[in-house]
């Protein structure tokens, strides 16, 4: 069961944070300042889907890493802490602050920085949990290594 879970969790995990990140760049891009505020006030409400991914997710990785923390599931393992600090210290406080600031109608300079902030963190973690998906694929025998 463990084995489905960890691809599942860490697919959703994935496709919600790229959900995050495309619809706040796109919006901003090409949308009304209307849609960039029910963007930005819709994602505080995805983390109730995208905080039990990556626990179930994590939890599941640590479950079948079994201790090892050699290879690929040792740098797995060594990219969690990064992208745990980053969702916890930078994007999730991002969120709520931006949200925040355009229920409140106040798409400032204070509001286009923090974003700034926010799509910078973001693709650093979409970068390094598609790290970590591109090596359990190799561990699973669905990519090939490359040599050493």
């Amino acid at each position: 069961m463990t084995k489905m879970i960890h691809p599942v969790a860490g697919a959703v995990a994935i496709l919600t944070i790229a959900t995050f990140w495309l619809s706040t760049a796109l919006s901003e891009l090409f949308a009304s300042q209307a849609v960039v505020t029910t963007v930005k006030i819709a994602i505080p409400w995805g983390f109730l889907l995208l905080i039990p991914a990556l626990a179930a997710a994590g939890g599941s990785g640590f479950a079948l890493a079994k201790g090892r923390r050699a290879g690929l599931v040792g740098a797995k393992a060594k990219r969690m802490p990064f992208i745990a600090a980053n969702g916890i210290l930078v994007l999730i406080p991002s969120a709520l602050f931006l949200a925040f600031k355009a229920r409140a109608a106040e798409l400032d300079t204070a509001f286009y920085a923090v974003q700034a902030v926010e799509l910078a963190a973001g693709a650093t973690n979409l970068t390094l949990l598609g790290m970590n998906m591109r090596d359990g694929l190799k561990i699973k025998g669905w990519l090939r290594r490359e040599p050493a």
